[in-house]
């Protein structure tokens, strides 16, 4: 009898393919369809952290906000020095009309990493 569940014959090797081409597909503007991906290498490989900032970027451009929080979030305990998933876990709570914590996120993605762009959203001057 055929497996359903969608893993049977699925590698170590497939999981690296699902992943680029949920890179292709997130840059071709399709975040659901890498969502799909991303959620097949999730459920095996968990712990894969570069799949979860990925989907949570998928999430985001899909408008899926409280996703790619969650996601965000599982990334930033696992990396807690990771400068663009502060940044994107801000700009989530900024679309999700949560300025303070935006905030917070912000100023902490500028001081790990002083990009032009994350100083700019910091607004340390404020």
């Amino acid at each position: 009898m055929p497996e359903t569940s969608g893993f049977a014959g699925r590698t170590p090797e497939t999981h690296v393919i699902d992943f680029r081409a949920a890179e292709q597909l997130l840059a071709a503007r399709d975040p659901r369809g890498a969502v799909k991906l991303l959620d097949r290498v999730i459920a095996v490989h968990p712990e894969n952290t570069a799949a979860r900032l990925l989907r949570a970027r998928a999430f985001f451009a899909a408008a899926q906000l409280r996703p790619a929080e969650l996601e965000f979030t599982i990334v930033l305990e696992r990396e807690p020095d990771n400068a663009f998933a502060h940044f994107a876990l801000a700009r989530t709570y900024e679309r999700s009309g949560r300025p303070d914590q935006a905030k917070r996120h912000f100023r902490l993605a500028a001081a790990l990493d002083p990009q032009p762009e994350y100083l700019a959203a910091a607004r340390f001057d404020d």
